[in-house]
């Protein structure tokens, strides 16, 4: 029987009315003739699509048939699970996304019989000098003030809104009232989920004249009035051996380190799964029985009976680490 090595995993790019082209002419990947590419799902095992391997012995499988095979080798200690549990992604913001909040776990279960709730976070790798994005409430906005500003359409009023630059980091836990406005291109990291509540879409109509649907009384009972404005997140500076990274979030879900360096980096795996994805930079990727050659906009999940990979640098390198919790 073949062992699992380092997984490559075909990304599957959706087009969505407020998308652009950056997912090519930034990250590389290979688009089509449209202009509204809005998202590159790297890892997925969802009901919309389920991730393919492109590379070794295993082309061509799921990565469902893969967690079926041999959950004890691809998620380690948390074998056990009937669906990998999380998303990963990339996405181009050419125009504002709608103004929207997701369910958590409880509260996704009202609504779907396959979604879980979606906390998500987000790290900025491109940002126009005159972005925006809207993430919390501003103080003091309660319920009813807020469903009447989406009555009188004057919603955008209360948001709290400010601009990103590359490099930051923002977590959005469920029930958080979010959008991203053009100009911003990010990697996502989330639970498999993809439930989506709308409250306002900028009036935008489609080629037929007609809006895309809004779920206001699901919004307003999935929104955290407690939350309030949610700013940025502090990096803490952690050492991997003699590599330096960055602890970029620790949550309930996952658990997100940055490295940052032209440097040979050695991860440990302690039995579980990891997804490397490579923000900036080349490099190679060594394991006990393969090398491959990542780029920008590369993403890769490490089985976790692959107990120690190596990346070598080519040039100054950013990468994403990321393990479920």
């Amino acid at each position: 029987m073949n062992s699992l090595q380092p997984i490559s995993l075909q990304p599957w790019l959706r087009r969505i009315c407020w998308g652009g082209r950056r997912l090519q002419t930034v990250l590389g990947k290979q688009l089509g003739e449209f202009q509204d590419y809005a998202e590159s799902w790297e890892v997925a095992d969802h009901t919309e699509t389920i991730s393919t391997v492109s590379n070794g012995p295993f082309k061509g499988s799921s990565l469902r048939d893969l967690l079926q095979r041999f959950p004890s080798e691809l998620l380690g200690r948390h074998a056990g699970t009937a669906q990998f549990p999380l998303l990963v992604k990339f996405l181009d913001a050419n125009e504002w996304l709608s103004l929207q909040v997701h369910p958590n776990d409880k509260q996704a279960a009202a609504y779907s019989d396959t979604d879980r709730g979606k906390t998500e976070f987000w790290v900025i790798l491109d940002a126009e000098p005159d972005n925006q994005i809207c993430c919390g409430l501003l103080p003091g906005v309660d319920r009813r003030t807020f469903a009447d500003a989406i009555a009188a359409g004057n919603v955008s009023e209360l948001l709290h809104r400010y601009s990103v630059s590359p490099g930051d980091c923002i977590y959005v836990p469920a029930g958080t009232v979010h959008a991203l406005g053009p100009g911003i291109l990010l990697a996502e990291i989330q639970q498999q989920s993809n439930l989506t509540f709308r409250i306002h879409d900028w009036n935008r109509v489609d080629l037929q004249g007609q809006p895309r649907q809004l779920h206001i009384p699901q919004a307003l009972d999935c929104i955290d009035f407690e939350r309030g404005p949610v700013k940025p997140l502090q990096p803490q500076a952690e050492m991997n051996g003699e590599t330096p990274c960055e602890q970029l979030l620790r949550c309930e879900y996952f658990r997100i380190r940055r490295y940052s360096t032209a440097t040979t980096i050695s991860i440990r795996n302690d039995d579980q799964c990891r997804i490397l994805m490579l923000l900036e930079g080349q490099a190679g990727l060594e394991s006990a029985d393969s090398i491959s050659h990542l780029c920008r906009g590369t993403t890769v999940l490490i089985p976790a009976c692959c107990s120690q990979v190596h990346l070598h640098p080519t040039q100054h390198c950013t990468l994403l680490d990321i393990t479920i919790d």
